[in-house]
């Protein structure tokens, strides 16, 4: 049996992770990509859009923009979505914004709410596995 060739990659544009985990897991063979939770982090690490859960999504989904840039694909080859929030009434413009960008063949969704995040103004975190074509 051979062994799992497993790269991970942290990409140019956003903030280097501040625990124990990788930004972007690619895992041959299969090119399957699993993308750690992504918060409204710009790429200095500071949480852009405090109490503002529009302009937070939208900072996460351009950070997983780039995430799945970095291991070569796109939005389109996400697969799965787990989503994590603070506010069960912010769905509707979670999913406004999603729209914009998951916008034909969404991937497969959780969303969950939860009492806290490792910054108290995060209001959102989604992680994504993809598969390469």
């Amino acid at each position: 049996m051979s062994e799992l060739d497993k790269q991970m990659i942290f990409p140019d544009g956003l903030s280097r992770p501040t625990g124990v985990w990788s930004t972007v897991t690619v895992a041959r063979p299969g090119r399957l990509v699993f993308v750690s939770g992504l918060t409204a982090k710009n790429s200095a690490g500071v949480v852009v859009g405090k109490d503002d859960i529009r302009a937070q999504t939208i900072q996460v989904c351009e950070n997983l923009k780039l995430a799945m840039a970095s291991a070569g694909g796109t939005l389109r080859d996400i697969m799965r979505v787990d989503v994590y929030i603070r506010d069960m009434d912010h769905f509707k413009v979670i999913h406004e914004v999603r729209g914009q960008y998951f916008n034909q063949d969404p991937p497969a969704s959780t969303m969950v709410a939860v009492s806290a995040f490792t910054h108290p103004d995060m209001l959102i975190e989604i992680n994504a596995i993809a598969v390469l074509p």
